[in-house]
């Protein structure tokens, strides 16, 4: 497995396309798009990365899959209520289907849908009490109390938030937000400013392959039947507008951030993370997709089959 990791990184590194990164946070412009690293843990506790994969990165988007994972737990299928299971077909800061829908989100990975979810969570709590849990949640389950939030990338979203509090103050006219606008979107915009290195969040990542199990210490993190669960709404969803052609190309469970990283899911095997800071014209990685697609082509570990 470690020489096909090699492999991947050494191929990608040959790459003179790499996308574009995501200018419209400050912050992460400046991120250099060369970086490129890949990281698996397995089931029976292996680990392998390539590239520089112990590089903290804002995991942005895929924070959602974590803070999904305790909203979950705190209203189990009540959530349902408040946002919906389906994927958009629209970008992931669309405003189109809101007013159609009486100002609630498609699913729990576009914007609108993620701000609900933290409003969910949130559960009368000051922002500071609320990432905390957040934050708490992810070290555990990554095994690394190191992991800390980015308050530069975090700072940078607040100040270009204009797209995001019209999602928030659109779903609060309708009634589907319950507490202050503003303090719901700053603690939205901390959580997206989660830094972790592939190492990191592959490992955070390993109890939606193990069944809802937490390794390594084998306490159970959510049912298998929530795990199946969120690992479909990552097929169906992760990937925005695009989750269809991740799911076409690469056939697992994923989710992408803005800040070039992606969280895969092989079901009974392993959790994969890749990391290219440069975009598609969907906000996805590039190469992060193309390394996990000759990932997959390799190993034939496809939910789909070989």
């Amino acid at each position: 497995m470690q020489e096909l990791l090699n492999k991947i990184a050494a191929e990608i590194a040959l790459e003179t396309e790499r996308g574009k990164v995501a200018d419209y946070i400050p912050q992460l412009a400046h991120v250099d798009p060369s970086q490129f690293a890949i990281s698996l843990s397995t089931v029976d506790g292996q680990r392998f990365s390539a590239g520089c994969a112990t590089t903290p990165f804002s995991i942005q988007s895929i924070s959602k899959v974590f803070t999904l994972t305790i909203a979950l737990g705190k209203w189990g299928d009540g959530l349902w209520s408040r946002v919906g299971r389906e994927p958009s077909g629209d970008p992931f800061n669309s405003i189109v289907q809101l007013e159609h829908e009486s100002g609630k989100p498609r699913n729990p990975f576009i914007n609108a849908g993620a701000i609900a979810i933290v409003d969910a969570i949130m559960m009368g709590h000051e922002p500071k009490e609320t990432l905390a849990e957040i934050l708490s949640f992810v070290r555990y389950i990554a095994d690394d109390n190191n992991i800390c939030f980015d308050h530069q990338v975090a700072a940078s979203e607040m100040q270009h938030k204009d797209r995001n509090a019209s999602l928030a103050h659109f779903m609060k006219a309708f009634g589907r937000l319950r507490h202050d606008v503003d303090k719901v979107l700053g603690t939205y915009f901390h959580q997206c400013a989660i830094a972790m290195s592939c190492d990191q969040l592959a490992h955070a990542g390993l109890f939606l392959a193990s069944d809802g199990v937490n390794q390594p210490s084998d306490l159970r993190v959510v049912s298998p039947q929530r795990a199946r669960r969120i690992n479909s709404l990552m097929m169906m969803c992760g990937h925005y507008d695009a989750s269809g052609e991740f799911a076409f190309r690469v056939g697992l469970p994923g989710k992408s951030g803005v800040g070039g990283g992606i969280l895969a899911v092989a079901p009974g095997r392993g959790s994969l993370a890749v990391w290219s800071p440069g975009l598609d014209h969907y906000g996805n990685s590039l190469l992060g997709t193309r390394a996990l697609e000759m990932f997959v082509q390799d190993t034939g570990w496809s939910v789909f089959g070989h």
